[in-house]
């Protein structure tokens, strides 16, 4: 399999809680040549030029600019944000992908809730659903195709921006998920995962691959990991869920989409639907899976304020220390969602 012809990576620009950019990352740091799709010209894609990617613009619901994307690419990585036009880009990509005869990989990232549904037992999350008909449609399309399937991500507003309101506010993680227990990952060890497979592609072909963290825990275990990396008392409240709908996820002003895949995700939880455990991280990777303490730790432009007690401080002094990570809305990207966690449209805080 050639390795001179560029990876193409979807969603590549965007800030917290995306895949695409970090995939960028490593492979650029392996050397390898990559080819970055976004959906706009701005500081982003000046950082993903930087990194020595090749940067294109596009929209992945537009067959004719995936296709300029796509173009002289053996390998792709497709995933973009938890939006409406989910399918659509999917179906788009597949169909353009199937026009290359000497494709080798066809890496799409899925949600791991996938895992548990089938044609009569489905969600409530339409994302959730998105997702399971566009494994249907990549499976029938006879593409080369290797399915990441992460569980919630470390960066969804759970366990990052709304964590780190109220824990600078009153030191608790206020979430209506009851006595469930859940695994969640880094987004960065996603990538890790993605990165390999794109590298050496022959020996993952076919595979699905479900990613979580390294232990499944209850909510006031994780809360403890908060607080040995935060150096302070952290505890768990749990909100009864239709006092958590009405009061915090109503008060965000989100898409509707993006609302019904959270509020799913919240009573999945409840439900312990998230008491997941594989090892499948540390198999591609070599390394365990990150975990929540680690993540809390390495996060100071996220925790800051939590880990300073609430002490009050200039708000932007926080946001300018937010870097780049993410992947993208609006068919590629993935606008920032402020220290507040209010994501505008489209906005992508991962995994399910």
């Amino acid at each position: 399999m050639s390795i001179d012809a560029p990876i193409l990576v979807t969603g590549a620009a965007g800030r917290v809680g995306g895949v695409g950019r970090d995939v960028v990352e490593i492979l650029r740091s392996r050397d390898l040549p990559v080819r970055a799709l976004v959906h706009r010209e701005d500081e982003r894609a000046d950082v993903l030029r930087a990194m020595g990617a090749e940067v294109v613009l596009g929209d992945l619901t537009r067959a004719g600019d995936v296709a300029r994307a796509l173009a002289g690419c053996r390998r792709m990585y497709f995933g973009m944000s938890v939006s409406a036009p989910y399918l659509e880009a999917t179906v788009t990509a597949a169909a353009v992908a199937r026009q290359r005869v000497d494709l080798e990989v066809f890496v799409n990232i899925s949600q791991m809730t996938v895992s548990q549904m089938s044609l009569t037992a489905m969600t409530d999350s339409p994302q959730h659903r998105q997702h399971w008909l566009a494994e249907q449609v990549l499976n029938w399309s006879g593409l080369p195709v290797v399915h990441v399937r992460p569980t919630v991500f470390l960066q969804n507003f759970f366990f990052s921006d709304w964590a780190a309101e109220s824990i600078s506010r009153n030191a608790t993680i206020r979430l209506p998920f009851g006595t469930g227990r859940t695994s969640p990952i880094d987004a960065r060890d996603v990538a890790e995962v993605v990165a390999a497979v794109l590298a050496n592609p022959s020996a993952h072909i076919g595979k699905v691959y479900e990613l979580t963290g390294p232990r499944s825990q209850d909510m006031n275990s994780i809360a403890a990991e908060y607080s040995d990396a935060l150096r302070r008392t952290v505890t768990y409240v749990d909100v009864p869920l239709d006092q958590w709908r009405d009061q915090e996820l109503r008060s965000r002003n989100l898409p509707d989409h993006v609302f019904e895949h959270l509020l799913t995700m919240a009573r999945l939880h409840a439900d312990n639907c998230y008491d997941r455990l594989t090892r499948d991280v540390e198999t591609i990777t070599g390394r365990p899976a990150t975990s929540v303490r680690a993540f809390v730790a390495n996060h100071p432009e996220v925790f800051g304020l939590a880990r300073n007690e609430g002490i009050p401080r200039i708000q932007s002094e926080l946001a300018d220390a937010i870097p780049s990570r993410s992947q993208g809305a609006d068919a590629g990207e993935d606008p920032p969602g402020g220290l507040q966690g209010v994501p505008p449209p489209g906005v992508s805080r991962g995994g399910g």
